[in-house]
């Protein structure tokens, strides 16, 4: 079976990443790798997920970043971001650090990533992790995430590769990641944010000049992000949560901090 651009769908497999697919992701800073969790592992990530919010999970928490869904949407509202559990509910927003658990170490070392970032970074490039993190949006919840690019000021060079996996349906109505193709070959739009996020005007720009386009998946689904690419998500309007995994590669040399290494 063929994914929307054409990967051969062996999830464990050496994928052979064509010319035409790398222009692809040059043009648009996003490529659509195809469904990469058989149904047993998508129940085991969703299964494992629930339990660590719930506080049933044999995990460190305290070595997990956890952070609380707003309650009204707006995103200056959501929880505190710390280690650590902080109460049993399935209305996390954020749950980082999660290469710890042997579940998702096993996932983000996968082959296909591997050639991903080899094709990205170069072939001799040590490969580090910025953060593995699950992100949330509940039923009839969710924080609005305003436009913004993937990159920090504290790192001494910007990550480039971001692998999004989507653990529910992600549709527009429940709110899937929203991008402007193309954006990130204008590169930073806002570099003094320590974040990347744009300023209201900047994005009221940029939205009014350039189209956009809903990143919607199926569950297990994956899709391949540029960093600097605009993006952002809304609420969730349904009775369906989005649950997602989300993996920032970076040169393993990077500084600005003390991080694992992928490979």
């Amino acid at each position: 079976m063929e994914t929307k651009n054409g990967f051969d769908n062996q999830e464990n497999s050496m994928a052979v990443i064509t010319a035409d697919q790398w222009k692809t992701f040059e043009d648009t800073g996003v490529l659509y790798l195809g469904k990469l969790l058989n149904d047993d592992d998508l129940k085991a990530m969703q299964d494992r997920l629930d339990a660590i919010m719930l506080g049933t999970a044999d995990v460190e928490y305290d070595r997990l970043l956890m952070q609380l869904d707003s309650k009204d949407g707006a995103y200056e509202n959501a929880g505190e971001q710390s280690n650590g559990h902080k109460g049993a509910t399935l209305a996390y927003r954020k749950i980082q650090n999660l290469e710890i658990d042997p579940i998702f170490q096993d996932y983000l070392s996968r082959p296909i990533f591997q050639e991903f970032n080899a094709g990205v970074y170069g072939d001799d490039t040590p490969i580090g992790i910025f953060r593995t993190m699950f992100m949330n949006k509940p039923a009839r919840q969710g924080t609005l995430l305003p436009w913004h690019q993937d990159r920090w000021t504290s790192l001494d060079r910007d990550p480039l590769v971001t692998i999004w996996t989507a653990l529910d349906p992600a549709t527009k109505a429940n709110g899937c990641v929203e991008i402007i193709p193309g954006s990130h070959k204008k590169g930073l739009v806002n570099p003094d944010h320590p974040s990347g996020f744009l300023t209201i005007e900047q994005a009221e720009e940029w939205q009014s000049q350039n189209g956009t386009e809903f990143v919607e998946l199926a569950p297990g689904e994956v899709v391949a992000l540029h960093n600097w690419v605009l993006h952002r998500s809304d609420t969730n309007s349904t009775d369906i949560s989005r649950r997602a995994l989300s993996v920032c590669y970076m040169d393993g040399r990077t500084n600005g901090g003390s991080f694992p290494m992928a490979w």
